[in-house]
């Protein structure tokens, strides 16, 4: 499945070359490199935060958060994926944003690949798209997006980072902290259940006959 929605949501960011609001002035190549590698990804940034808080201006505040953060904190980024290491910067804000609301932590009980597996099936390419990927890509974006917005958070959470933002099994465990078996064990699961509120009522009739057959 993917890329079987455009990006849904537009921030108001600001993205010009102008030093981030409230950060002290760096050096131009500082700030040249942190245009360059971050700013690009904002759009992505708010499209998660939009997801993960379900709440457009909140979405906005967490996005300014993480950019500050991001901006501060440039100097020591090491990473392999900018995108991931935002990205990774926006769930922490999300969390943070929404501790004071009282939000209830979901626990979910998942088994994960071992870490051989998952060191084994780590740079392989994705399997090409099964049925169900194929009625995920044809849905209708509002459709989709509700669905999405349907799906408790861990499954919602991978679901958006993998096939609305393109980032690899690897960039996922780098913003979630979780192994690569667990991403592929919350894709496969929000996957199902994505599949199981867009696909027809006929072709779920169909399954269920096929399976007690």
């Amino acid at each position: 499945m993917r890329n079987f929605a455009p990006t849904l949501f537009t921030p108001r960011v600001a993205t010009s070359n102008r030093p981030v609001p409230g950060a002290s002035l760096p050096g131009a190549g500082h700030l040249q490199s942190f245009n360059q590698l971050i700013l690009p990804h904002l759009d992505g940034a708010y499209n998660l935060a939009r997801y993960l808080t379900r709440d457009p201006v909140l979405s906005e505040d967490v996005v300014q958060d993480a950019l500050l953060r991001a901006f501060r904190a440039f100097a020591q980024f090491r990473g392999e994926s900018p995108k991931a290491w935002l990205f990774a910067i926006v769930r922490n804000c999300c969390r943070s944003a929404q501790t004071p609301g009282g939000a209830v932590s979901l626990v979910v009980h998942e088994s994960s690949l071992g870490e051989e597996a998952a060191a084994l099936v780590k740079n392989q390419p994705d399997p090409g798209p099964s049925p169900e990927d194929e009625v995920l890509r044809k849905a209708e974006i509002g459709q989709v997006r509700a669905a999405i917005e349907a799906i408790p958070e861990p499954f919602r959470e991978a679901i958006v980072l993998r096939e609305l933002e393109d980032l690899s099994y690897a960039e996922i465990a780098e913003v979630t902290g979780v192994p690569i078996g667990t991403v592929m064990s919350r894709l496969a699961r929000g996957r199902a259940m994505l599949a199981k509120e867009l696909l027809p009522a006929g072709r779920n009739g169909d399954e269920q006959s096929r399976s007690v057959k």
